[in-house]
């Protein structure tokens, strides 16, 4: 079906050409009537857009780079998976950047939209990989950006997230509802804003308790299942145990709750233990996982509408977009035990 074109597609499904260009480069402004009627005649002629052709007369490549800290964690799948299948609706593809958190390899992905290989930007870490004049507004030295996730402490740049602050109190005060005061935090590394963020949060919700904060509960790990270990072990070794650990994810908690079972400890009768992100295994473990539900596929989705408004020339505001959190309250976590 090589010889085929946009006016074949639009005399097959009756409608102008420019409804079909439409259809592959801004779906959202297309009836869903006459997607579906276009989008059938597509897939029958098996028919994929000439993209470079397309770039030669837009001059836009046709990609969008997503630079993720790590693709093999679960809480990013959900995400990916989102962004893909938003960008391709439109016509895009991504170009995933595994950067492993290394900032040369952030700069080297951010570098494709400088050089005119990719036309827009999704960014899932807390460091802008471009060089900025700290005297000239950030905005107008930006590409088509969004920050997903991992919020940069800019009001200049459109970020998607949950409100990190308010669901670390949420689940700090659900712990303290059924009765715990020692509630340990296994954080995530100081230099990553959503973890600095859900440590606000789990000290506004001890002060609103009237429970006196203690420096020795917080432990810092680094995301990893490994960390929920170690981390688990320092608590073990404190004069006075916790009750109650917060892990700032599912894979440190679910690191944790091992340690602890083969200590000898029950969970949730002698330590609960609570998650975040609410990865698709959280419910799978033993006992399943009590956690913050981010809700992740939305948020790739947000993020990437977002990001194809600004390449369709739209403006959109700046700032944080806050979707909804909601606690999962499954076996893990129980009422305090008495010490």
């Amino acid at each position: 079906m090589a010889t085929l074109g946009i006016k074949d597609i639009a005399a097959l499904a009756k409608v102008s050409p420019a409804t079909v260009s439409r259809v592959f480069s801004s779906p959202d402004l297309v009836s869903e009537k006459t997607l579906k009627k276009v989008k059938k005649v597509v897939d029958e002629l098996g028919y994929r857009p000439n993209r470079m052709g397309a770039s030669l007369r837009t001059r836009k490549s046709g990609n969008i780079v997503a630079i993720i800290p790590d693709i093999t964690k679960p809480v990013n799948a959900g995400i990916i998976r989102a962004i893909e299948r938003g960008a391709q609706s439109a016509g895009y593809s991504i170009l995933l950047g595994d950067t492993q958190g290394v900032e040369e390899m952030e700069q080297h992905y951010a570098d494709l939209v400088t050089h005119g290989q990719a036309d827009g930007i999704l960014l899932f870490g807390s460091r802008l990989p471009f060089k900025i004049d700290p005297n000239l507004p950030l905005g107008p030295q930006l590409p088509p950006l969004v920050n997903g996730n991992e919020g940069i402490e800019s009001d200049e740049i459109v970020k998607v997230a949950v409100d990190n602050v308010a669901a670390a109190k949420a689940a700090v005060d659900y712990l303290i509802s059924i009765g715990h005061k020692r509630i340990a935090a296994i954080t995530g590394p100081n230099d990553v804003p959503s973890s600095n963020k859900r440590i606000k949060g789990y000290f506004q919700a001890l002060d609103e308790a009237s429970i006196t904060a203690d420096s020795s509960l917080l432990i810092e790990g680094n995301y990893d299942v490994k960390s929920g270990v170690d981390c688990a072990q320092k608590l073990l070794l404190l004069h006075q145990r916790p009750t109650a650990i917060f892990c700032f994810n599912d894979d440190m908690a679910i690191g944790a709750m091992q340690f602890l079972q083969q200590q000898g400890f029950k969970i949730p009768e002698d330590i609960s233990v609570m998650g975040f992100d609410d990865i698709n295994y959280a419910e799978y473990v033993t006992p399943s996982l009590s956690t913050v539900h981010q809700p992740l596929q939305e948020i790739g989705e947000t993020c990437i509408n977002l990001l194809l408004k600004q390449l369709r020339g739209e403006k959109v505001e700046p700032g944080s977009q806050y979707l909804p959190f909601t606690l999962k309250i499954r076996n893990s976590t129980g009422i305090a035990p008495k010490l």
